[in-house]
């Protein structure tokens, strides 16, 4: 209300503002509310933060303990829509204008109340299913009657009758148990496999014994998926005439099949016979040879799929004659054949076979040249060649037809085990070993292979080869053509390499021999 008032000096009345106390008072008011109002959103502000970050921890907890026990249908939801309609709602509330300024103590504490109680629940929600989880057991009649202490350690369930209880414990154990189990069958998984293989033996030359030999076939690499599988291998031999030795070998393949290295070592002592021929026919001569050899050789594959590489010879044997009973002077102790040779040679080789052990088809050509060399220490100078062509075809899931060819040559002034013997290396069976030898010898056989059940199998096989004298030979003529017939029986060794026992009872032209060995003859 405006009051006039009148100036005393000038006599004029002045009017003044009666409401600037009024006006001044207001606006205190207004600041002190204005105040208020940013205090109260600032406090506000804050505790809806306070209460957002409780929330997402809640439901991060919640999420964490409880998705343990949650089905497979909802174990992968999100609680993104939990976590995002509280913000908004906070965020709604904090800029409504009919909120009451300044909420009372009452109702903060009602909602930290709230949302400790919601926390408290999904924490006490979510340890409950874990809990049982752990103390579960599957329902077995048979263990019903057999109850088990409570400390006893839970057993996990194999088999799940039902989604509702796979959604429970599926999903924590299915990669537990797989895991494991896959480790598992890798341990089991045998990186090769052992070949023992007891062979006896009878032969005219050496006697009636045995020869153990025990074989190890495996990958070179674990990662090498090319290369044919490695071998190693050791032998012993026992004979009724007194003959006695043993050997080593190891042929390896490595670098998916780029280089093969093979080595071979041997010692002993060996009783034999040594027959004549020509004007000394009909007759024989007991010999006693001790020695021992080692061969090495490093081949590399080029071009076609050809191994190609050097090879080293060395070794030496002394020979002297046995012991008769008078139809022979015995000579005196130390008294032989000493004989040191050496050499250096080449080998080539293609082998496109599937399996070196029992092939069913390809085919396998090799060459080799030794030359024994004076300048290398060997008391002998000569050469020695051999070739050997096999081919092989498939005649149906369990048939096939094998073919080979072997031919041999010598050159210079080898001793007489220099030369080519008939008998050895399956070329060919059904002949005593030393009884046919010269300079050159050919032979070729074919041979028909069964497969049966069980392991078991069946070979047929013939042949037909000779050996032909050279210019300079006076003792040793043996210009015959020799033939050969047979077949055995056959055992699988190992089932992951198809290795087979051989037995081979075989006929020639004027004897016949039986024999054994491990895998097949070519």
């Amino acid at each position: 209300m405006a009051i006039p008032i009148r100036d005393v000096h000038s006599g004029i009345p002045e009017v003044r503002e009666a409401n600037v106390v009024g006006i001044v008072s207001i606006s205190v008011l207004e600041g002190r509310q204005a105040v208020k109002t940013v205090s109260v959103a600032c406090h506000r502000f804050f505790s809806d933060q306070k209460q957002i970050a409780l929330n997402q921890l809640a439901d991060s907890l919640g999420n964490l303990c409880s998705r343990q026990a949650l089905p497979m249908r909802i174990a992968q939801w999100l609680l993104a829509s939990s976590q995002r309609r509280p913000v908004k709602t906070e965020e709604r509330r904090l800029h409504d204008e009919h909120d009451s300024p300044l909420p009372d103590n009452g109702r903060r504490s009602f909602y930290r109340v709230v949302w400790l109680g919601l926390v408290g629940g999904i924490l006490f929600s979510s340890l409950g299913p874990v809990k049982l989880h752990a103390q579960s057991q599957p329902e077995d009649p048979r263990q019903t009657s057999q109850p088990e202490s409570p400390d006893a350690p839970a057993k996990p369930q194999a088999k799940l009758s039902s989604p509702q209880d796979s959604g429970a414990t599926g999903q924590s154990l299915a990669p537990a148990e797989s895991k494991p189990a896959t480790e598992k069958a890798k341990k089991k998984e045998p990186r090769g496999a052992f070949v023992p293989a007891p062979l006896p033996i009878s032969s005219p030359a050496i006697g009636v014994g045995i020869i153990p030999a025990l074989g190890y076939i495996f990958p070179f690499s674990r990662n090498d998926k090319i290369s044919p599988p490695s071998v190693l291998g050791a032998a012993g031999m026992f004979t009724n005439n007194g003959s006695r030795g043993f050997g080593v070998g190891a042929d390896l393949y490595m670098k998916e099949d780029t280089y093969e290295v093979t080595s071979v070592y041997a010692r002993g002592n060996v009783n034999y016979d040594l027959y004549g021929s020509g004007i000394f026919e009909g007759r024989k001569l007991p010999l006693i040879q001790t020695g021992e050899v080692f061969r090495a050789e490093v081949l590399r594959r080029t071009w076609w799929k050809v191994f190609v590489g050097p090879r080293f010879w060395t070794g030496n044997s002394f020979v002297t004659i046995a012991p008769t009973n008078g139809e022979l002077p015995n000579l005196p102790s130390g008294v032989g054949l000493h004989t040191v040779m050496r050499a250096l040679g080449l080998r080539m080789i293609r082998d496109t076979r599937p399996n070196q052990f029992f092939p069913t088809a390809g085919e396998k050509i090799e060459f080799t040249g030794d030359f024994f060399m004076q300048s290398l220490g060997s008391k002998y100078s000569f050469q020695a060649y051999r070739f050997t062509f096999s081919k092989y075809k498939s005649l149906g899931k369990n048939q096939v037809l094998a073919y080979n060819l072997f031919g041999c040559g010598t050159g210079g002034q080898p001793p007489f085990y220099g030369n080519c013997i008939y008998g050895i290396q399956n070329q060919l069976r059904g002949y005593t070993p030393l009884k046919y030898l010269d300079r050159y010898m050919a032979t070729t056989q074919v041979e028909y292979r069964l497969t049966l059940p069980k392991g078991f199998g069946l070979a047929v096989f013939g042949g037909l080869g000779g050996v032909i004298a050279g210019s300079s030979q006076v003792l040793f003529k043996n210009d015959h053509f020799l033939p050969d017939v047979g077949g055995g029986p056959r055992y699988e060794l190992s089932k992951k390499y198809h290795v087979n026992l051989r037995t081979d009872f075989a006929k020639g032209r004027d004897s016949w021999t039986w024999s054994m060995g491990v895998g097949e003859a070519f």
